[in-house]
C-alpha cells in the first residue's frame, strides 16, 4: 500500500477509518470500510454509510469533506450527486466514499457486489485494525 509523501498526512487505510469514524458522528447507519484493492486498480477503499435523510446525507458529506480537508486531502476526482442529496459519492481516488439515503442504497447493494472483498473494522479505538475476511456464503 503506497503512503501519502507528506508524513503529515495520513495513509488511505488511516483516512478511510477516520471518515468511517467521522461518519459515525453525524449518526451515519450501517457504516462499512471494505478493502477493495485488490480487486480493482482504480481505488483501494470503498466508505459506505447511510442517512435518515437528504439533509443528513449532505451533513455527512460536508463533515467528511471538512476532516479530509484537515488532513491535507480534498476531492480530486470530484463530488457526485450533492445536489440531489441521493447518493453522494466523494472521490479521493484512492478512497472512494458513499453516502447513501436508506432506500437507495438497498436498491444498488454495494455491500452485495463488493462482497468477497475484505472489510475493515473502523469502531476501535486502537491503531491495531483488525481485518475481517468477508463472508463467502
Amino acid at each position: 500500500m503506497t503512503r501519502e509523501t507528506n508524513s503529515s498526512r495520513l495513509d488511505h487505510r488511516e483516512l478511510s477509518l477516520l471518515l468511517a469514524r467521522t461518519a459515525n458522528e453525524k449518526k451515519a447507519q450501517d457504516i462499512r470500510v471494505i478493502e477493495v484493492g485488490d480487486r480493482i486498480k482504480i481505488t483501494e477503499f470503498f466508505v459506505i454509510c447511510s442517512g435518515h435523510n437528504s439533509r443528513q446525507v449532505l451533513a455527512i458529506a460536508d463533515a467528511l469533506k471538512a476532516v479530509s480537508k484537515s488532513h491535507g486531502r480534498i476531492c480530486k476526482e470530484g463530488v457526485e450527486g450533492y445536489s440531489e442529496a441521493r447518493w453522494v459519492l466523494l472521490d479521493y481516488r484512492d478512497i472512494i466514499v458513499h453516502i447513501f439515503l436508506n432506500e437507495v442504497r438497498q436498491h444498488y447493494d454495494l455491500e452485495m457486489l463488493w462482497g468477497d472483498c475484505p472489510q475493515v473494522q473502523w469502531h476501535t479505538d486502537s491503531r491495531e485494525e483488525i481485518r475481517e475476511e468477508a463472508s463467502t456464503d
